[in-house]
């Protein structure tokens, strides 16, 4: 009863954000800072659609670690070439629904937190952490990273393919950077705009239960917003996408070519989902309270981090 009880009350906007995540909402507002330029705009799609679309360059100029996350995951993808392979081979796999067969996630399915590599630094840069900050209202943390490859399959689209929220918490953002071009042939991200709970659209398309997970289809989906207001993540090599995944999206339904990305997600502190990074070993945390909350261990109090990192 009371598991329950605790689990609806984060249900709410107001007991959410100042019972359960009280500390790093009111430490945020007492310091946040201004955001402007293209991190700005950014933010703005995201409170209006509930997904903005950028770039590396416009978003983190000529000087950021963009440069060494391309160059790593090239290394990676390189000595991970037989394991690419095996797992293409069975792409097509219907059996094995809730596997996502047609992706392959490069870090492992629970990738180690490590605050010295690459794709953490990349997730805490300052105008990315500031986005995700600013779109929470809070100082997030930092729940997940990865490298994903989507593999060009045939079969009817499945899993993620399909239209579908997440639910890790009450307010999800996600990142994804594109490492590789991205068209309608490689199964582009795709949003439902307006469907986040900030946004306006409250109706539910009719759907399926895959496993316990709500699919929809594309004409599922076209009776609640018409298929030319959905905004698709066409874009190069660089291409930068933002997104509340408590909105309605899908990707990855690629046709003719693979799609290679980098992602990383950030939620609240209470959000209440299973862990998706792995602590294996201590680490110091920062002296930015931004990163410092990023990085912190479920367990430690956010008074104790923002008194680490003041």
């Amino acid at each position: 009863m009371k598991q329950r009880l605790g689990r609806s009350a984060r249900g709410f906007s107001l007991t959410w954000r100042y019972l359960f995540n009280l500390a790093p909402t009111l430490s945020y507002w007492l310091d946040r800072p201004a955001l402007s330029g293209e991190a700005a705009r950014v933010v703005a799609d995201l409170n209006r659609d509930g997904v903005a679309i950028t770039s590396a360059q416009a978003l983190l100029g000529p000087v950021s670690c963009y440069g060494e996350l391309c160059a790593t995951v090239e290394r990676l993808k390189l000595s991970l070439s037989e394991q690419l392979a095996g797992a293409r081979a069975h792409a097509d796999n219907l059996d094995a629904v809730g596997e996502k067969t047609f992706m392959v996630e490069y870090l492992g399915k629970y990738p180690v937190l490590d605050p010295d590599e690459i794709y953490t630094r990349f997730a805490l840069q300052k105008n990315i952490l500031q986005i995700a900050n600013a779109y929470l209202g809070m100082y997030t943390r930092l729940r997940y990273y990865n490298v994903w490859q989507t593999f060009s399959t045939k079969i009817d689209a499945r899993e993620s393919q399909l239209w579908h929220r997440d639910r890790e918490d009450r307010l999800i953002l996600k990142m994804f950077v594109y490492l590789s071009d991205v068209d309608d042939g490689a199964g582009p991200f795709t949003y439902a705009p307006g469907s986040h709970p900030k946004g306006r659209l409250r109706r539910e398309p009719a759907y399926f239960l895959e496993g316990h997970v709500k699919r929809s289809t594309d004409s599922q989906m076209a009776d609640i917003i018409p298929p030319e207001q959905w905004i698709k993540g066409i874009g190069p090599k660089g291409t930068i996408i933002f997104a509340d995944t408590r909105g309605y999206h899908k990707g990855g339904l690629a046709r003719e070519r693979d799609r290679l990305m980098y992602t990383c997600m950030f939620t609240s502190r209470a959000s209440q989902s299973v862990e998706f990074l792995k602590r294996e070993k201590s680490f110091t945390l920062p002296s930015d309270k931004a990163q410092a909350f990023a990085l912190a261990d479920p367990e430690q109090r956010a008074w104790t981090i923002w008194k680490l990192a003041r």
